[in-house]
């Protein structure tokens, strides 16, 4: 009886005590970007609350699947985290042999936030409006170009949608990041695109890019005279770039229900928010069964829009 006793009362004490040592959150992607920053916003404030040291690991490379990898083959004891972004569920459909299941092989933690992008088009095209530019696509077929930050990112996905919700014809013009398809759009290369807020939001403000509509299914506190692409008479072409945090599959569910509500904690505090709304990021709260769920409702859809990538 006193093993037993002794049994019991050591299934808990793990998570009880955790973290007992130092917290990694591998990043998929370079320093700088908006994943690594959400990363390092929330790393900051989570080693004052833990008591532990939380330490963002840039992994990048191959669309964020070798840094996800990592994460996967990882001990699931709270101790390795992941930050993904939206590209994480699109990338089973970009390519054939994953060293990973998206869906089986996470549990989602807590989604960091949602950056909603917003469709502007080149000055040079002439159209104010959402409906002039489904009308100049539909009277020219093909002669439209739009810009992405590169296949499968969160641009191309947007833009995709909308195509598929419109029946327009353009071409896709990739390009390696939001800055690139900001300059190629006011430039008249591109004729329009999907771009991050906090990529395009100093161009729009100074009138130098027009901004049609945004892609999140509200509108976006720092475009709020801007109508959601729904309002301007395209539902089912909204899409949310997000980022979240995951953990390995089998991570204890104490653990990660713990660091959703730390985590969402500091995600409420006021700097946090303020530094948010810099980036033009949208607060997504969200359980951990709520951010499982979302995933695979995202995958779900988006595959049925991804051309899947060939056999290798």
């Amino acid at each position: 009886m006193l093993c037993l006793l002794g049994v019991m009362l050591s299934l808990p004490a793990f998570s009880q005590v955790y973290p007992v040592k130092a917290i990694r959150l591998i990043v998929p992607f370079t320093p700088g970007s908006a994943s690594d920053i959400l990363a390092r916003t929330v790393a900051e404030k989570l080693t004052k609350v833990l008591g532990q040291g939380v330490y963002v690991e840039n992994r990048p490379g191959a669309g964020g699947v070798i840094g996800t990898g990592l994460v996967a083959k990882a001990e699931p004891d709270g101790h390795t985290l992941l930050v993904v972004s939206a590209g994480h569920v699109v990338n089973p459909f970009l390519y054939g042999n994953l060293p990973y299941d998206t869906l089986k092989d996470f549990a989602g933690v807590i989604p960091l936030a949602s950056l909603p992008s917003v469709l502007a088009v080149s000055e040079t095209l002439g159209v104010k409006s959402v409906k002039e530019l489904i009308a100049y696509a539909k009277a020219k077929p093909g002669s439209l170009n739009y810009s992405s930050a590169g296949i499968g990112s969160a641009s191309h996905v947007n833009a995709e949608k909308f195509i598929a919700a419109t029946a327009i014809d353009a071409v896709h013009v990739p390009l390696k990041g939001a800055n690139d398809m900001v300059s190629e759009t006011m430039s008249g290369r591109t004729q329009f695109g999907f771009i991050p807020i906090i990529a395009a939001l100093p161009m729009v403000k100074a009138g130098r890019l027009p901004a049609l509509a945004v892609s999140s299914k509200a509108r976006s506190g720092a475009l709020p005279d801007v109508s959601t692409i729904a309002e301007a008479g395209v539902p089912g072409a909204e899409f949310n770039f997000w980022i979240g945090l995951l953990a390995p599959a089998k991570t204890p569910r104490d653990i990660v229900t713990k660091l959703n509500s730390e985590i969402g904690k500091i995600l409420q505090a006021p700097e946090v928010r303020e530094r948010l709304s810099l980036l033009g990021a949208e607060p997504m709260p969200l359980t951990p069964v709520q951010f499982d769920a979302f995933m695979r409702e995202e995958h779900n859809s988006l595959g049925r829009i991804i051309k899947p990538a060939p056999p290798p």
